[in-house]
């Protein structure tokens, strides 16, 4: 296991981040850009945003591992609870307690926060991070749908 530890990123660890988050939206079949990357860097740094950003660097200081979180309300609850959009560990550094560093960083912040929960979702076929998610979380009943919001109306503005 490597010695693993998590800070927030600064602007010196912004060109580490984003191959981590290019190699992210590499896996999940998706578009990266300059600008969609440098809109969630800013998001990350600016407190009014609800993302946040935890990175694991290994004993070399090395960012190897991120992690977005936010929190979400949970109105049926009357509570509140941290919803993980994304996780990636580079693909080097898998298999050497990373992901379980960043997952004991997030349950540690969802304490300190007061967070009944910290939810996230990931592909069905993504195995290798489930055969981790169903070590450190439960897997729900719910059933996840999205829906395109209805076409703007050109005359309304």
């Amino acid at each position: 296991m490597t010695s693993v530890t998590i800070v927030r990123p600064t602007e010196a660890d912004k060109a580490a981040w984003r191959r981590l988050y290019d190699g992210y939206a590499t896996f999940y079949k998706r578009p990266m850009n300059d600008q969609m990357a440098d809109r969630v860097w800013g998001w990350i740094h600016d407190p009014k945003h609800p993302v946040e950003c935890l990175l694991a660097k290994d004993a070399g200081g090395k960012v190897v591992g991120l992690a977005h979180v936010r929190e979400f309300p949970r109105p049926l609850l009357a509570s509140t609870g941290g919803f993980l959009d994304d996780l990636f560990v580079d693909p080097a550094s898998r298999g050497q307690g990373v992901v379980d560093t960043l997952m004991k960083a997030l349950a540690e912040l969802a304490a300190e926060r007061g967070w009944v929960s910290v939810r996230w979702i990931t592909a069905d076929d993504n195995y290798r991070a489930r055969s981790v998610y169903d070590r450190v979380g439960k897997k729900t009943h719910w059933v996840t749908y999205d829906m395109d919001p209805a076409p703007r109306d050109p005359a309304k503005k």
